[in-house]
C-alpha cells in the first residue's frame, strides 16, 4: 500500500521512542521509504543506528551537521516528504510547531514541508490534559495538521490515563488512509458478512462454514474510501473495522430485521453474508437427549428462510444490490440464475472448491457478473484487492445513475 511513498518520520525526545522503531519497521514492510529525523534528545532514548539499520537509510539529528549531499537537508528532506508523521509526539514539539518555532532540524524541516503532518502524542496525562497543550492541538488541527489520538492506561511514570502513543500498527493504518482517495463520501452503505445460525435447542444450533472475511474486507475498504458503512454481522471471531457501525446478529430473521431497518437510508446494500436457507420449524425448549431419536435417527423439519438478497433486490428502486454465488460447481449458470431472480445489479461468484477461495482464508478467486451478463473473472488475490474490485464497480454505478 505504501510502496514508492516518502514517509518522514521525526521521533521526539520521550520515552515512547522506542516504538518508533517498530513504527519505521512496519512502514518498511509496507514497502514505504522512510527517513527519520531525530531530536537530539530523542538520540538519548534510543540510538540513531537502531533507525538508521531499520530504515536502510541515513539518520539526520544535528542541525548542522556535515552535509551527506549537496543539498540543504531540511529543505529536501520536506520536498521529499508524501506525508510526514512525528512519532512520538511530545508536549514540547507540539508546542514549538503551533508557535511557529523552528530551533532544530525536525522542526525546522515541519515548517518547509508542504506535506501531509501527523502527529501522534505520547506524554504524561497532566501535561496531555493540560489547557496550553489542548489549546496548541486544537490550533494545529485548525491549520489542517492530523492528530492520532492517544491510548489511555499506566503510562512510564506510573500514571493512569490518555497519553500513551497510538500503537505503531494503529499509525500505520492512519498512514495508509491518507493515501486512499475518500470516493465513496455521502454514501451509506451496508454490508452483511459472515454465517448465520439456527438453534435446535438450548444447546445445539446449525450454521455454516462463511468466516466473514470477505465482508469485513469489503466494510473496511467502504469506510476507508469515506463511505458511512453499517456492517451487518453473524458471529465471527474478526475484530471489526474501526470507524464501521456494527450490528451482531445470530439467525437470518435476525439479519432481514437489521437490514431493512437500514435499508430505506442506503444507498448501497452488499450481501457477503452466507446466512442459512432453511431453519427447524422448532426449536425445543430443553436440550435433545440421544434416546429422543428413532431407530438411532434423530428427524428434524426444516422451513425456508427468507432470501434477504432476493427481498431487498426486488424493492430497490434506485439502490445498489450486489450478491455474492458461492458454488462447487456450474458457478456461472448458478450466478447468472441468481443474478436476475434477485434483481441484482451485479454478483460477485466464487468457486469455494477452489484453492485460494475457500471461505476461512484471507484470498478470493471471483468472477463478477453484471446485470448485461457481462463476465470479469479474476486471479487469486487477498480479499481487500478483491474489496477494491467491488467498491470499484460499486462507484462505477453510482456515477452513472447520478
Amino acid at each position: 500500500m505504501l510502496k514508492n511513498k516518502n514517509v518522514i518520520v521525526g521521533v521526539s525526545g520521550g520515552i515512547a521512542a522506542y516504538k518508533a522503531a517498530d513504527l519505521v519497521s512496519r512502514l518498511k514492510k509496507q514497502h514505504a521509504n522512510v527517513d527519520v529525523i531525530m531530536t537530539e534528545n530523542a538520540a538519548k532514548f534510543i540510538s540513531p543506528l537502531t533507525f538508521q539499520t531499520l530504515a536502510i537509510n541515513p539518520v539526520y539529528v544535528d542541525m548542522f551537521a556535515e552535509p551527506k549531499h549537496f543539498d540543504v537537508e531540511h529543505i529536501s528532506l520536506a520536498k521529499k516528504a508524501d506525508v510526514f508523521i512525528i512519532a512520538p509526539a511530545t508536549a514540547n514539539i507540539i508546542g514549538k510547531i503551533a508557535n511557529g518555532i523552528a530551533d532544530d532540524l525536525l522542526t525546522t524541516t515541519i515548517m518547509a514541508t508542504t506535506s501531509k503532518v501527523i502527529f501522534a502524542p505520547a506524554m504524561n496525562t497532566n501535561m496531555y490534559l493540560n489547557p496550553i497543550v489542548q489549546k496548541n492541538m486544537s490550533y494545529l488541527k485548525e491549520l489542517g495538521y492530523e492528530f492520532i489520538e492517544p491510548g489511555t492506561g499506566l503510562l512510564a511514570c506510573q500514571d493512569y490515563g490518555p497519553g500513551r502513543m497510538a500503537e505503531p500498527a494503529d499509525i500505520v493504518e492512519h498512514i495508509i488512509q491518507s493515501f486512499v482517495k475518500k470516493d465513496l463520501e455521502g454514501k451509506k452503505i451496508v454490508v452483511t458478512a459472515g454465517p448465520t445460525i439456527e438453534p435446535l435447542d438450548p444447546v445445539r444450533y446449525v450454521t455454516n462454514h462463511s468466516s466473514g472475511k470477505m465482508g469485513y474486507s469489503i466494510a473496511k475498504v467502504a469506510k476507508d474510501r469515506g463511505a458511512e458503512v453499517v456492517l451487518i454481522t453473524g458471529p465471527t471471531h474478526l475484530e471489526p473495522p474501526k470507524g464501521v457501525r456494527v450490528v451482531r446478529v445470530n439467525t437470518t430473521l435476525d439479519m432481514f430485521d437489521a437490514v431493512e431497518k437500514e435499508f430505506d437510508s442506503c444507498q448501497v446494500l452488499i450481501k457477503a453474508a452466507a446466512p442459512l436457507d432453511f431453519r427447524p420449524d422448532k426449536v425445543s425448549d430443553v436440550k435433545i437427549k440421544k434416546d429422543d431419536g428413532e431407530n438411532d435417527q434423530l428427524n428434524i423439519r426444516y422451513i425456508k428462510n427468507p432470501d434477504i438478497a432476493e427481498y431487498f433486490g426486488r424493492i430497490k428502486e434506485d439502490r445498489i444490490v450486489v450478491g455474492f454465488a458461492a458454488e462447487t460447481d456450474n458457478l456461472i449458470d448458478y450466478a447468472k440464475k441468481k443474478l436476475k431472480k434477485k434483481n441484482l445489479d451485479f454478483i460477485v461468484a466464487n468457486n469455494i472448491l477452489k484453492e485460494g477461495a475457500g471461505f476461512k482464508g484471507d484470498t478470493n478467486i471471483v468472477t463478477i457478473i453484471d446485470k448485461d451478463e457481462n463476465i470479469i473473472d479474476y486471479p487469486v488475490m487477498d480479499k481487500d484487492k478483491v474489496a477494491q474490485l467491488i467498491l470499484d464497480k460499486v462507484k462505477y454505478i453510482l456515477d452513472t445513475k447520478s
